[in-house]
């Protein structure tokens, strides 16, 4: 049964009892505060809806305070922290370790709306916007996430993440990447992120006399999880002032997809 059912995409009872131990507690003193499972429903409705933050269904309260809970979370780093744990939660359903020993490594450039903040030119794509650089588990799982202008290369743009999440996923020997990645300098810069040599990159190539769309081993999974967020309106261009609101958003779309595993 689900109670203050009003979209799809609003939690149920038992999404909701997951992630209920995960939020932020909530002031003791001044105002009453807001319903955050109302908050939560609010935002997982507007990135699948991708709706301007002015248009949010009323059901959800106020525009205002919707958007003050995302930025508050995100500055605070909450959204980073509710969407680790909920990754170990489905990883342990699918009989997976908390820590990955794989990742496969990937880009993807959008198009950017009319708003201020950085932007750059992909002329690979012929697209100007951003490019989200990714790094995902076997699963499909959001490992770590770097939004930049899209003119930043697939091997710059790894270079501005790639060191600290290694030292966060200790465990991780592998990264598979395309062949934006190729080159023997920046495989040895990834092997050198482990004093034993057992970290590698390995380049995924593409068919001999491959033409058109082809599933190729690995590759397919960060193809898979880009499709995921092309479900999500709010991600099929950027819309974001700021890169860290870009990042958060894509936190709280694989957090409602974790959720509706989970749930």
């Amino acid at each position: 049964m689900r109670k203050h059912y009003l979209y799809p995409t609003d939690l149920t009872d038992a999404q909701w009892k997951i992630i209920e131990p995960l939020l932020p507690k909530a002031k003791k003193r001044g105002r009453r505060p807001a319903d955050r499972r109302r908050i939560l429903n609010g935002l997982l409705y507007f990135v699948r809806a991708g709706c301007a933050w002015r248009l949010l269904p009323r059901e959800y309260g106020p525009w205002e305070t919707v958007y003050g809970c995302f930025r508050t979370w995100r500055r605070q780093g909450w959204w980073g922290l509710i969407h680790e744990v909920l990754r170990r939660f489905v990883r342990h359903e699918a009989g997976k370790r908390s820590q990955p020993t794989a990742a496969i490594l990937d880009s993807q450039t959008v198009r950017s709306a009319d708003h201020p903040g950085e932007r750059g030119y992909d002329a690979g794509k012929k697209t100007k916007g951003r490019k989200r650089h990714i790094l995902v588990d076997t699963l499909g799982l959001l490992l770590w996430v770097c939004v930049t202008p899209a003119n930043v290369s697939e091997k710059a743009g790894a270079r501005t993440f790639l060191s600290q999440a290694s030292q966060w996923f200790g465990w991780l020997r592998c990264i598979w990447a395309d062949q934006g990645y190729v080159g023997g300098a920046f495989a040895a810069w990834v092997a050198a992120h482990r004093k034993t040599g057992t970290l590698r990159l390995e380049i995924v190539s593409r068919l001999q006399n491959q033409r058109g769309f082809k599933v190729l081993a690995k590759r397919w999974i960060v193809e898979r999880t880009f499709g995921w967020f092309m479900k999500h309106r709010r991600l099929v261009r950027d819309y974001e002032t700021k890169t860290e609101n870009a990042e958060a958003m894509i936190h709280v779309t694989m957090i409602g997809l974790m959720l509706r595993r989970l749930g």
